[in-house]
C-alpha cells in the first residue's frame, strides 16, 4: 500500500483576500467599461443584433396599433413580420457568436 502524501497545514481562509490559483493571475481594471461603452462596442462588433431589435419592436408597435384599431388583417402581418425579425435577430447573435469564436481560436 502506498503511503498517502504529508498534509501540509495550509493557511486559513480568508474572503478579504483573493483566492490563489496556480497559473492565473487577477488582472485589475482601474476605469471598468459603463454601459454606454459596452454597449456602442458591443453594436460595433455585430451591428445586425440591434436592428433585429429595433426591427422586433416596431413591428409589434405597429401590430398591436393596427390590433387596437380592428386592422385584424394588418395585425396579423405584422405579427408575422414580428417572428421573422425576432429569427434575423437570433442568426444575426448566432452568427456573432460564431465569428467571434473563429477570431479567439486563430489568435489576437
Amino acid at each position: 500500500m502506498a503511503n498517502p502524501r504529508p498534509m501540509t497545514p495550509q493557511a486559513p481562509f480568508e474572503p478579504s483576500q483573493p483566492p490563489v490559483i496556480e497559473g492565473f493571475s487577477p488582472t485589475v481594471f482601474s476605469n471598468p467599461e459603463g454601459f454606454k461603452e459596452k454597449f456602442i462596442r458591443k453594436t460595433r462588433e455585430n451591428p445586425m443584433v440591434p436592428i433585429g431589435c429595433l426591427g422586433t419592436a416596431a413591428a409589434l408597435t405597429y401590430g398591436l396599433y393596427c390590433f387596437h384599431r380592428g386592422q385584424s388583417q394588418r395585425s396579423q402581418l405584422m405579427m408575422r413580420t414580428r417572428i421573422a425579425a425576432q429569427g434575423f435577430t437570433v442568426a444575426a447573435i448566432l452568427l456573432g457568436l460564431a465569428m467571434s469564436a473563429l477570431k479567439s481560436k486563430s489568435g489576437p
